[in-house]
């Protein structure tokens, strides 16, 4: 029985894959004033305000004041406690330490996720932790079973410098929360609240897997990359991978991972003005509603073609037939 459920999974993830990925279209380009740290690296939809972080700034969160067309980012201090233990061997957590005078700051805030009383979650790359940042109150370290890192690294994950945890996604009641392994390899990864601990009922891992990817069509001639994930949204009870290197969006089953349908933002986002100086992908940031899709762009020390230099919000409809919409 297994088998043959796997094997559905791999026909049905194989015919979606194959299936033509339908472009987004771009309502609207916000650049971000106020982060002088850059490096936006995530967004969260928060009892209808946006937020976002830096990966190179420890203390604070931001929220954005959308009122103009160039949007302000607000600080909001936080004091943060001191670091559990998560697991991570030795040699990534001096890796880590090591490369934090260079990056700014120690704990590489990568994603941050709301849930439906506005309780923030920011998922730190550097530590395989998640800080919960309450809407009263003082922010505190999850206490995650060290389950959750040794699972993620017997699957392959969690194993290579700067190529840990991207993105994070929590339900709307606040009791189970999704991580997103980048690369090297990708997967995701689920925990429960269990009274004060976060655990896994059965496997944390709820996928794994490897290998490369080609860029869109719009990148001619364009290397293959690692598969990735940069960014993570819970949206109508299905999970939504914002996949960097792919310029595309793609909704999950959160039980399994399983892809059912992707949409494609390359045409926009690869257009002449747009593109930077490099190989890699730029997007980072990813929250949903109703209306559509905002990306958020990390151009760290990239300046645009056009000469923006600034970290950029682009606001997509959504789909015809909605986020929920079969192909």
């Amino acid at each position: 029985m297994r088998s043959a459920l796997a094997l559905a999974l791999l026909v049905l993830t194989t015919a979606v894959a194959a299936a033509p990925v339908p472009e987004l279209k771009l309502l609207a380009e916000h650049p971000v004033d106020g982060m002088p740290s850059g490096n936006l690296s995530g967004l969260a939809l928060c009892s209808g305000e946006l937020w976002t972080v830096s990966d190179r700034d420890d203390g604070q969160l931001y929220r954005l004041d959308t009122r103009a067309p160039v949007w302000q980012a607000e600080t909001v201090k936080i004091d943060v406690p001191p670091v559990p233990d998560s697991g991570l061997p030795w040699g990534l957590r001096v890796r880590n330490l090591a490369a934090a005078p260079l990056r700014g700051g120690d704990l590489d805030f990568e994603g941050i996720t709301c849930d439906g009383a506005g309780n923030r979650y920011v998922v730190s790359e550097t530590h395989a932790a998640v800080l919960h940042v309450p809407v009263e109150g003082a922010a505190q370290w999850l206490k995650i079973s060290p389950l959750m890192v040794r699972q993620a690294r017997a699957s392959g994950m969690l194993l290579n410098f700067n190529a840990l945890f991207e993105g994070i996604a929590v339900n709307p009641a606040g009791t189970q929360l999704w991580l997103a392994a980048e690369r090297e390899r990708r997967g995701l990864l689920r925990v429960s609240k269990q009274q004060s601990l976060w655990d896994c009922p059965d496997n944390c891992v709820v996928m794994s897997e490897g290998g490369a990817q080609q860029p869109p069509p719009q990148i001619p001639a364009g290397r293959g990359q690692h598969k990735d994930f940069s960014d993570l949204a819970f949206y109508q009870d299905k999970l939504f991978t914002l996949e960097r290197m792919a310029y595309r969006i793609c909704r999950r089953t959160p039980a399994t991972g399983a892809v059912e349908r992707c949409w494609s933002f390359a045409n926009e986002a690869l257009t002449e003005p747009r593109r930077y100086n490099t190989r890699f992908g730029n997007t980072e940031a990813l929250a949903l509603d109703e209306g559509g899709a905002w990306i958020g762009v990390d151009n760290g020390s990239h300046t645009r073609a056009d000469g923006e230099q600034r970290p950029i919000v682009w606001r997509f409809a959504a789909p015809d037939g909605g986020w929920s919409a079969t192909p």
